[in-house]
C-alpha cells in the first residue's frame, strides 16, 4: 500500500467516525437526521476499515437496521412508524420554539418532508423475514 492510499484511508475512516458521532447526535436532535450519516459511515468504513465497518453492523441499537437497510430487505414498519413521528413531532416543537426565522422552518419542513418521502420508499420489512 502507497502512501497516498495510507493517507486516503485514515481520511475516510475519520469522516466516517465523524458521520457516526453526527448519526448520533442526530437521535436526540430534532433536525439532523440519523440515518443518512450512519449509512454514509458505513459506505466510508466500506473503503477504509472492515474492522470499523463491522463494529457498525455489530451494533446493538442500530447495526441490525444497517445490515438489513444495506442487503434490501427493508425496515419494519414499527420502526417507520417510529422514525416518522419522533422526526415530525421534533421538528415541529424545534420550528415553534426554536427557530427564529420563517425560512429556517420553511428549510426544515422541507428536510422532514425528503426524509419522509425517502422512509416512505425503503421496502418495508415484515415481520418474520
Amino acid at each position: 500500500m502507497t502512501v497516498g492510499q495510507t493517507w486516503w484511508r485514515i481520511i475516510l475512516k475519520v469522516l466516517g467516525l465523524l458521520a457516526v458521532a453526527l448519526g448520533v447526535v442526530g437521535i436526540v436532535l430534532p433536525g439532523l437526521p440519523t440515518t443518512p450519516f450512519l449509512l454514509l459511515a458505513l459506505w466510508l468504513f466500506s473503503r477504509s476499515s472492515p474492522r470499523l465497518q463491522h463494529w457498525l453492523l455489530a451494533n446493538r441499537l442500530f447495526g441490525r437496521y444497517l445490515e438489513d437497510y444495506r442487503q434490501g430487505r427493508g425496515i419494519p414498519r414499527r420502526v417507520k412508524v417510529y422514525i416518522l413521528v419522533v422526526m415530525w413531532v421534533g421538528m415541529a416543537l424545534c420550528a415553534v420554539y426554536v427557530l427564529p426565522s420563517w425560512w429556517l422552518r420553511v428549510l426544515l419542513f422541507g428536510v422532514a418532508v425528503g426524509v419522509t418521502w425517502h422512509v416512505g420508499r425503503i421496502k418495508t420489512k415484515h415481520t418474520g423475514q
